[in-house]
């Protein structure tokens, strides 16, 4: 896949995940292994597209208060150091694709699931410190091995909890996503080094202003009155794909172990 093709890619990914609150990370390594990148830069270049795009997002968020910022320290108390964890760990290629296939099979079906996202809480909900401290390790565990932000793992979690409102999940989901973005490319630095990290974003550069363009343009289409139903239905639908055509890839990452 050529740099244009996978900067169009990639605009219409942040696009479509900024508007439903989330960051594109999962689609934006799916979309690098399928075009045949080297799997040691993927999560450094998905997770650099993740904080530009939700950097975007969050400030929205918590400018217009939809951040409960006693609620939210539990949930990234432990999942940011294990965001790092998962970065810095020397994943094999066959388990980071069969992860990440997984992954996006999972958030793809659950994106979905219509009646998931109608579980909102209309007024906060008590919650389970201990529930928040373990669901954020765990998470941010995972998100740091697939080299994404993990937001769209935690927020069907938030939903089937009836945790809070819908526009309080996502502002806490963008929030997730950034922090374990940075703590998780902290871990992915330290692994291969600074040179090879700058030598990477380099290379790759024309992604990152096609990132944030869509972040910016996503982030408005999810504040208008446009239902959040559809978008949350292409989203899915974009997620999918993606999974399929990655785990169609497993089966030789796994021959080749």
């Amino acid at each position: 896949m050529s740099v244009t093709a996978l900067a169009l890619a990639f605009f219409i990914t942040a696009l479509l995940y900024s508007s439903v609150g989330f960051g594109g990370g999962s689609t934006y390594n799916a979309l690098l292994v399928l075009g045949a990148a080297d799997l040691s830069k993927v999560p450094v270049i998905a997770l650099s597209c993740n904080i530009l795009v939700v950097a975007i997002g969050s400030w929205r968020f918590i400018s217009h208060g939809h951040v409960d910022w006693r609620r939210f320290l539990p949930l990234v108390a432990l999942s940011v150091p294990f965001a790092w964890l998962g970065g810095y760990l020397p994943v094999p290629a066959w388990m980071f694709v069969g992860l990440l296939a997984l992954a996006l099979a999972v958030s793809g079906l659950l994106l979905l699931w219509q009646p998931l996202w109608r579980r909102e809480a209309k007024h906060s909900q008590p919650s389970s410190r201990p529930v928040d401290l373990v669901s954020g390790a765990a998470l941010g565990l995972l998100a740091g091995i697939t080299g994404i932000g993990g937001g769209i793992y935690l927020s069907p979690v938030l939903y089937l909890r009836r945790w809070a409102s819908a526009p309080t999940i996502a502002g806490t989901c963008a929030l997730f996503i950034l922090a374990n973005s940075i703590s998780g490319l902290i871990g992915q630095t330290m692994k291969s080094g600074a040179a090879a990290t700058e030598q990477t974003l380099v290379a790759h550069w024309p992604l990152f202003p096609a990132v944030a363009l869509g972040g910016l343009i996503g982030s408005s289409l999810g504040s208008m009155k446009l239902k959040d139903s559809y978008l949350r239905v292409l989203t899915g639908l974009l997620i999918l794909y993606v999974a399929v055509r990655l785990g169609l890839r497993f089966p030789g990452e796994w021959a080749n172990r």
